[in-house]
C-alpha cells in the first residue's frame, strides 16, 4: 500500500507541484515518513538554498550595478538610482538576517568577483559607457556595499535629476 502511495505522490511531482507541495507537508505533519517522496523532497529542499544564494546575489548584482552608475555617470543620479540601491541593501540585509550563513559569500572573494562582473556588464549596457571606464575588480568593500549611508562621491548626493 505505502508504495502505491510514494507512486502517486511521484507522479502528482510531475504533474501537479502545487498539489505534490500540499500532500508532502499534510504527509510531515502526520509523520508519514515511510509514505514521502523522498527523492524530490530532498531536491526541493536542495533547490530552497541555491534560492536564497540567489536572491542574495541578484540584491548583490542590483546594488553594485546602481553603485557604479553612481560612481561613473554623476551627472545622471536620480532619485530613482538611490531608491533601488537603498532597497536592495535592505533586501539584503533581510536575507542575512533571515539566513545568517549567507553572509560567507559576502566574504567570498570569488563570489563576490562574479557578481561584481555581472554587474559591470549590466552597468555598461545600460551606461553605454566603455569597459575601460569602469575598474575591473570591485571598486567597493563589502562593508560599504551594504552601509545604507554609502554612495561614492558622496558631494554630489543631493543632486538629482528629477
Amino acid at each position: 500500500m505505502k508504495s502505491i502511495e510514494l507512486q502517486i505522490l511521484k507522479t502528482l511531482y510531475e504533474q501537479d507541484f502545487y498539489a505534490w507541495v500540499e500532500q508532502t507537508a499534510e504527509l510531515l505533519r502526520l509523520q508519514h515518513w515511510d509514505t514521502l517522496d523522498l527523492e524530490h523532497l530532498i531536491e526541493e529542499v536542495v533547490d530552497l538554498g541555491k534560492s536564497q544564494q540567489r536572491a542574495l546575489q541578484s540584491a548583490l548584482r542590483l546594488v553594485l550595478s546602481h553603485l557604479l552608475k553612481w560612481k561613473y555617470q554623476p551627472e545622471r543620479r536620480s532619485r530613482s538610482w538611490q531608491v533601488t540601491i537603498t532597497r536592495e541593501r535592505l533586501n539584503l540585509d533581510e536575507l542575512l538576517q533571515e539566513s545568517p550563513s549567507l553572509r560567507r559569500f559576502l566574504n567570498d572573494a570569488e563570489w563576490i568577483n562574479i557578481t561584481y562582473q555581472r554587474s559591470r556588464r549590466e552597468a555598461i549596457v545600460e551606461t553605454g559607457l566603455l569597459e575601460d571606464d569602469l575598474a575591473i575588480g570591485c571598486p567597493f568593500t563589502v562593508d560599504e556595499i551594504l552601509d545604507l549611508d554609502f554612495y561614492p562621491n558622496p558631494t554630489n548626493n543631493r543632486n538629482f535629476i528629477l
